[in-house]
């Protein structure tokens, strides 16, 4: 049967508040300035012990932060942020995306924050956790099913998954993170903790509370190709890119950025790179493009808001974050990429794009209020 709910249009999901945690440090103005410094915030890991271990480098926190501590803080800063009265808190769901999604975890963080009981959902799928729980959020505003949703997610580099990471020889063992580069040796593992409050234009009208951005578009998609390795032409990557500039109502020309999955690895990236250039066509050769990954790293469920905020952060301020330890041109990874330095461009539109094991893809776009 037909759905008779009213949906609403491309620029009627906005972002009124935003908080971050990441290796640059707590708040988003630490990891704006981070990023756009264009200076990596790798280090040697002191949280514990890496003297057994291939790679000892992580961007991590200082200290041994503690995940539901660190989520609590930046999910209530999102709602400060926003302007959320505690009723309006209280009548709004948290969708969290953490390793495991255990769901006494993210009721404990609800109660903590005075949010709604009903409606509670947990992310656990790597590296699309939170880029999905966004694209659910913004599709239950668009179709009226919610007003408002508070999309968090929390990844802090810890020993079981550092060292699963080691073992599988998939961490750079130079120290650096290299996306679409000649000779990148893989990725590196980033704390990151992050949260955005997701709502309707109307609901937001209402309260008086001026967004800082608009959830313009998003599409997911299911490579259905291998347990681990992406699908190399890049087909699965590519549908999840256009359903998001399809729900945008935007062209592949109209994008000023896109902040690239990017994870440093030789299989990954030649895909993604397939995957863009289907996608944008003669677009794709002349839209920027980084992975702000090789600045504050891998922060697997975190990542997609971590990295959404990163990509809000970058259009508000009209710079485009740098492709950072880039070495030379792979031929199997034509693109448009930030080079040197930060790029000064004044960017309306963007997309955030985040990938994991099992061929899940996720496409956000993002614009100016």
């Amino acid at each position: 049967m037909r759905d008779s709910r009213a949906r609403r249009g491309a620029g009627q999901v906005v972002v009124t508040g935003s908080a971050a945690a990441s290796g640059y440090g707590p708040g988003t103005a630490a990891l704006a300035s981070g990023v756009l410094s264009g200076r990596p915030a790798f280090r040697p890991v002191q949280r514990f012990d890496v003297a057994t271990r291939r790679v000892g480098i992580a961007a991590t926190m200082p200290g041994n932060p503690d995940l539901r501590t660190e989520l609590t803080r930046a999910t209530g800063e999102a709602c400060d942020d926003a302007g959320l009265s505690a009723a309006a808190r209280a009548r709004t769901p948290l969708f969290l995306a953490v390793h495991g999604g255990p769901e006494a975890f993210a009721a404990a963080v609800a109660r903590d924050l005075g949010l709604a009981e009903q409606g509670l959902r947990c992310y656990m799928s790597a590296c699309v956790a939170a880029s999905g729980a966004i694209g659910d959020a913004a599709a239950m505003i668009a179709r009226s099913l919610a007003d408002r949703v508070i999309v968090a997610g929390g990844y802090l580099v810890e020993r079981d998954q550092f060292a699963l990471f080691d073992a599988g020889r998939v961490l750079a063992d130079d120290g650096q993170v290299r996306p679409f580069s000649a000779g990148r040796r893989g990725l590196l593992l980033g704390d990151g903790v992050g949260a955005v409050v997701i709502e309707s234009a109307a609901a937001a009208r209402a309260r008086c509370a001026p967004p800082t951005a608009r959830i313009a578009g998003w599409g997911r998609s299911g490579d259905a190709y291998h347990p681990c390795q992406p699908r190399p032409d890049g087909l699965g990557l590519a549908r999840a890119i256009t359903a998001a500039l399809q729900r945008a109502g935007a062209a592949p020309g109209d994008l000023g950025y896109v902040n690239a999955h990017g994870s440093g690895t030789r299989v990954s990236d030649s895909a993604e790179a397939s995957a863009l250039r289907l996608a944008l066509g003669d677009a794709a050769r002349f839209v920027p493009v980084s992975s702000t990954k090789s600045l504050h790293g891998q922060a697997l469920e975190a990542s997609g808001v971590l990295e959404l905020i990163v990509t809000l952060l970058a259009l508000r301020k009209g710079m485009l974050p740098v492709n950072a330890g880039y070495l030379g041109p792979d031929s199997e990874c034509g693109l448009r990429l930030v080079l040197g330095e930060p790029l000064a461009a004044p960017a309306q539109l963007a997309m955030s794009l985040n990938c994991a094991f099992g061929g899940s893809n996720t496409a956000l776009i993002v614009g100016l209020p």
